[in-house]
């Protein structure tokens, strides 16, 4: 081979790497865990896509019960968390699994349960009030038991009310928010919700809102971008870009705007300020 055809031939196999390498960025994968709420209410059915159209990144969603996200969080299993379980994330800081807490949006959680109300809690201020009569009243009570946010929230409640729930009406579903809302529907049982799942599936269930309002019923979501210190094989670049998109002005506006077409009222609030923002 002349030494022309050599330098020729040499240029075309780095042009091919370098051509590999690009084609390898632009088609890389940030792994974010999260809860089922942000997944079953259609949320991340918007956001996710728009993110991806954005920068090429394409996200691999893991939508689990908070406690199951974190955990994939400390076990560098996860590039980036968005969880609404606001003592187990300060404590995920606290251990070094990421570097800090951003507020991203918020909704709340209602207490749904049958139109009969056996309980009578319908027009009680009190949702801890609200659990004590269900257990007084012995009705049948459907909990995620997932260690999910709403999980960790329905056992304080129980804690705060003084009630230890046990006996075959308390039943231990296992699983995610809309999965738990079926069987309650079909046990016709109590359980807590995020409003945003409730809504998004209220037409295949045969349960209404009995309790809503309470302040304690605030449901605050965070992002978490898992520390590469701690855990070397975390996307950090990918997962910073996806924490800032969640609290950029446009997908803020499209975050308190999701919900109002179908349900006329939004699902969730935003919560992101200036200043929030790498």
């Amino acid at each position: 081979m002349k030494e022309t055809e050599m330098k020729w031939s040499s240029l075309a196999a780095v042009l091919l790497v370098f051509v590999g390498c690009q084609d390898h960025e632009e088609s890389e994968t940030l792994v974010l865990a999260t809860t089922t709420s942000t997944r079953d209410s259609g949320l991340l059915g918007v956001l996710v896509p728009m993110f991806e159209k954005e920068t090429g990144i394409d996200v691999k969603v893991v939508a689990v019960g908070s406690g199951q996200a974190l955990e994939l969080g400390r076990r560098g299993d996860a590039d980036v968390l968005l969880t609404h379980a606001p003592e187990a994330e300060k404590q995920f800081v606290t251990d070094g699994d990421s570097e800090q807490r951003r507020a991203v949006m918020h909704n709340d959680f209602v207490l749904v349960g049958p139109r009969n109300d056996p309980a009578e809690i319908k027009g009680e201020s009190s949702v801890v009030e609200a659990f004590r009569r269900i257990a007084r009243s012995n009705a049948p009570f459907v909990s995620r038991g997932d260690e999910s946010g709403t999980h960790m929230k329905e056992k304080k409640l129980w804690q705060e009310a003084g009630v230890e729930p046990q006996g075959n009406g308390y039943v231990l579903a296992g699983a995610g928010m809309a999965e738990a809302l079926r069987m309650a529907s079909e046990k016709q049982a109590y359980t807590l919700s995020d409003r945003s799942t409730f809504l998004a599936l209220r037409d295949r269930l045969d349960l209404i809102i009995l309790e809503e309002g309470d302040p304690v019923l605030c449901n605050p979501y965070s992002v978490m971008v898992v520390s590469p210190k701690k855990h070397f094989r975390v996307n950090q670049k990918a997962a910073r870009r996806f924490a800032n998109f969640l609290l950029s002005a446009k997908v803020q506006s499209i975050i308190g705007e999701f919900g109002i077409e179908l349900f006329g009222q939004p699902l969730f609030f935003p919560d992101a300020h200036p200043g929030n923002m790498d």
